[in-house]
């Protein structure tokens, strides 16, 4: 189902320097570059500036270009597209929009799951058409990730529970948690996030604690507590027929993925499948809310802040 592994490109310093010493600016791709900065807002200090995202700018173009004609060829499962994130490397989207930090005193092979129940899974779930999912938030420039996916799950819980829907406070983990090894907009890791919650004995909604994108003072206010969390389960890193198995029986579940690929912050539609990902460099908090098959292919169905541009706020991968 869900490949997004990385593939390390060695390059000789040298010839990296001279590329980018001969490289001109396209004429031809003008216009196209001042629409989109237009579209988005794009404004920069200096021409050094400009021309150093201009060059970004047209190499991933040029990325796009190539990968969807791969595409139509039938070579790919998805599409790219250009976004607001278009002048920045994936380097740079990673440093800026992920936040993932995984302790390392984390056994990746832990597992507190129950033994998988032998009766037949359906073939496809998505939790957003029964009702038990909130709208995709924007994080903004705070790797808060790990604390969007973190409440993303339990809001299905809370929703299963006493029938209400109800966005839960990010800004809440962002703010309280560092004592459990999280550092805020610097990043974090979704089971502290939860021990957190059973600690505190409840997390506020998002209408009582505000996301600010930014670290702050810690302002849980017990009386306007939401929710509350009794106890979480790890599953087998890697096992897919465990996690279908939880996304069915249980609800959405908070995973973490490899989003160092530039496919992926470039992704328009289409179910997302990048060979060169590993499960060794996980980034990224995300929340898995249903799965499904797409013209034979399985894919997750992922609750995740996209670009701009993209065609459905909940990827497929």
């Amino acid at each position: 189902m869900f490949r997004m592994e990385i593939h390390v490109w060695l390059l000789a310093f040298c010839v990296i320097v001279t590329s980018e010493l001969q490289w001109h600016r396209n004429p031809k791709l003008n216009k196209c570059w001042e629409v989109w900065r237009k579209k988005y807002g794009k404004d920069y200090q200096n021409q050094n500036q400009e021309e150093q995202r201009r060059m970004t700018w047209e190499k991933n173009a040029q990325f796009i270009a190539l990968h969807n004609l791969e595409y139509s060829l039938g070579m790919h499962s998805y599409e790219l597209g250009m976004n607001n994130l278009g002048d920045m490397t994936s380097e740079e989207v990673s440093l800026l929009l992920t936040g993932l930090k995984i302790p390392s005193w984390w056994n990746r092979n832990s597992t507190s799951h129950p033994s998988i129940v032998g009766s037949r899974l359906p073939d496809s779930v998505d939790w957003r058409a029964k009702g038990f999912v909130t709208s995709v938030k924007d994080q903004y420039s705070c790797g808060a990730c790990w604390a969007f996916s973190a409440v993303g799950a339990l809001e299905t819980q809370l929703k299963l529970k006493t029938g209400k829907l109800v966005s839960l406070s990010p800004q809440n983990l962002v703010d309280c948690s560092s004592f459990y090894g999280n550092h805020g907009c610097n990043g974090g890791y979704m089971p502290a996030a939860f021990q957190y919650i059973i600690d505190n004995k409840g997390i506020n909604s998002e209408a009582s604690y505000p996301y600010k994108a930014k670290d702050g003072l810690c302002r849980y206010n017990p009386a306007a507590r939401a929710a509350t969390c009794s106890k979480y389960i790890l599953l087998p890193s890697g096992n897919e027929t465990y996690l279908q198995d939880a996304v069915a029986r249980i609800g959405p579940v908070s995973v973490a993925i490899d989003a160092n690929q530039p496919t992926f912050f470039l992704y328009k539609q289409g179910v997302y499948n990048d060979a060169r990902c590993t499960s060794q460099h996980l980034n990224h908090g995300v929340v898995v809310v249903g799965y499904g098959k797409e013209n034979g292919m399985d894919y997750w169905l992922v609750k995740n802040r996209p670009p701009e541009n993209v065609q459905n706020l909940h990827s497929r991968m």
